[in-house]
């Protein structure tokens, strides 16, 4: 324990730190929300990756393979295609829109620091309810969001120091809300970058010592196959039987584990956390090779997250009691406890690297399209940046509670909160950007689809189909037929159609879009 409560003490302090310098260079609101979109191509896509993958790389992903097999890799092969797709498709467009698109209330560009506001101004929508709306979904799914990190929090800081789960997200709280409200998107831009390296480390030390011990590849294989042949089936039908103490086979749809797993690629169009990266990058031209690395390291670390979870189906004798925990069982089995340290540090890194990007979209959600949208629109920057400050200790209060009195996994969490998002905005941004005629009708209208499906879809599944169908599927659906069905109740205006007209310039001048982009930026 002496190892572990030194290496947890070195990291939180240097989490610290890198919110203290960056507290210096956080002076406007601006700052605070998108970093005064300044990152480079290495921080944007690093902390792009910290921000997404969490502490269900580490625990949930490892925790579903070791529970049901290779059929949960599909998640992985989703995930890979729709972050690859995100960042071709979405981030060049987005990063231009977000700062071109006409305020209608000024006359002007509008900078919008956030996507709700980004919608009301792309659509100039009248009602000024997308921006409402989308603002409560934002808030609403980051609460579920946030205290899947605390429940991963909870479970770490109980098996390292027997802590209870009070005291131990107690802890975890403070430390994120702590140097996130001193330095906002660059103090959690730059832990990012730390916590995604990291990670990343760790999925590859603890399989190269477990794959070692176990004698190769072929004792692995020998292994899992020992336990049960359908775990290496790439359609699932295999899953622990938690009463029985072994894998059993299921009735589970081939067909069903394919299409849900290949389904989670489409919740990374409309992850705000996510999207506030390619708002943030310093320029157009930053965007390919913050691409590469970004979906590198991605596939990389999936890939080795599954082998994690194979490897714990062939390490341990007795099925474990809670499947989510096998990556810190390993590395309490494996590694010397000074590494072991660093380690479940590095697990701890990556729940945090994921809970300040969502405390701090939520608390710009709710200052920026809340109380700066409508209640005071005129509000003083410093005024704005205290509130934004007030506002991400309110969220991780309320996400607090959430962890300490539900009763869901990881995984559960997760899931629920990404198919939210996912299905919520994702249809209408990407339309938002390549189609020209789309109004604001069409664009609430698939936000309430997509959104309200995604939150009744697990209700209505077991009351009516009983096929266990990822809630993305149905919501997606929904929501794109909702926007091509409600689309003509409203009208593009002259405005709309010379702000599309004007990105789609900017973005296909390639560099030279990304150098007019950054050199706007300098001079504001």
């Amino acid at each position: 324990m002496l190892w572990s409560t030194g290496a947890f003490g070195v990291y939180l302090i240097a989490m610290v730190a890198i919110g203290l310098w960056a507290y210096r260079r956080t002076v406007s609101q601006s700052d605070f929300v998108l970093g005064g979109r300044r990152l480079n191509s290495w921080v944007a896509g690093l902390s792009a990756n910290a921000s997404d993958f969490s502490g269900w790389l580490l625990l949930g992903l490892p925790g579903a393979v070791y529970v049901s097999g290779l059929g949960e890799a599909w998640i992985a092969v989703g995930l890979a295609c729709g972050f690859a797709g995100s960042w071709i498709l979405l981030a060049p467009r987005l990063r231009v829109y977000t700062q071109r698109v006409t305020d209608a209330r000024i006359g002007g560009d509008s900078d919008s620091l956030t996507l709700p506001s980004f919608l009301e101004n792309r659509f100039n929508d009248p009602t000024r309810l997308l921006r409402g709306v989308s603002s409560v979904l934002i808030i609403v799914f980051y609460f579920f969001y946030v205290a899947s990190g605390l429940v991963a929090m909870a479970a770490l800081f109980d098996q390292i120091f027997g802590l209870d789960p009070a005291p131990a997200i107690a802890i975890g709280v403070g430390i994120v809300v702590l140097y996130t409200v001193l330095g906002g998107f660059l103090a959690v831009s730059y832990t990012d970058v730390v916590q995604a390296a990291m990670m990343w480390l760790a999925l590859l030390i603890v399989p190269v010592l477990a794959i070692t011990a176990l004698g190769g590849f072929s004792g692995l294989a020998d292994g899992v196959a020992a336990k049960s042949d359908g775990l290496l089936s790439a359609v699932g039908g295999t899953s622990l039987d938690a009463d029985l103490g072994q894998w059993v086979s299921t009735d589970t749809l081939g067909w069903v584990v394919i299409v849900s797993g290949l389904a989670w690629g489409l919740g990374y169009f409309g992850q705000p956390h996510i999207l506030a990266r390619y708002m943030g990058i310093r320029s157009v031209k930053d965007i390919p090779a913050a691409a590469t690395i970004s979906v590198t390291w991605a596939i990389s670390a999936m890939a080795l997250a599954v082998l994690v979870g194979f490897i714990g189906i062939a390490r341990f004798e007795t099925p474990l009691d809670s499947p989510e925990q096998v990556f810190p069982r390993l590395i309490e089995a494996l590694a010397h406890p000074l590494v072991a340290g660093v380690l479940l540090a590095a697990i701890l890194a990556a729940v945090m690297s994921t809970a300040d990007s969502q405390l701090l979209v939520a608390s710009s959600s709710l200052t920026e399209d809340g109380y700066r949208a409508f209640v005071d629109r005129d509000a003083d920057p410093k005024t704005l940046l205290w509130i934004s400050r007030g506002a991400v200790i309110a969220v991780a209060l309320a996400a607090a509670g959430i962890a300490l009195w539900g009763n869901s996994s990881v995984m559960e969490l997760v899931g629920y909160a990404w198919a939210g998002f996912g299905a919520g905005f994702g249809p209408i941004l990407l339309l938002s950007v390549f189609w020209k005629r789309m109004t604001w009708t069409g664009a609430l209208a698939g936000m309430i689809a997509g959104g309200g499906t995604a939150i009744l879809w697990d209700i209505l599944d077991e009351a009516f189909f009983g096929i266990g169908l990822y809630a993305m599927v149905p919501a997606a659906i929904l929501s794109f037929a909702a926007i091509f069905v409600f689309n003509g109740l409203g009208r593009v205006s002259d405005q709309m159609a010379a702000d599309f007209d004007r990105v789609e310039a900017e973005v296909r001048s390639g560099e030279e879009g990304g150098s007019a982009v950054a050199s706007e930026d300098a001079k504001a």
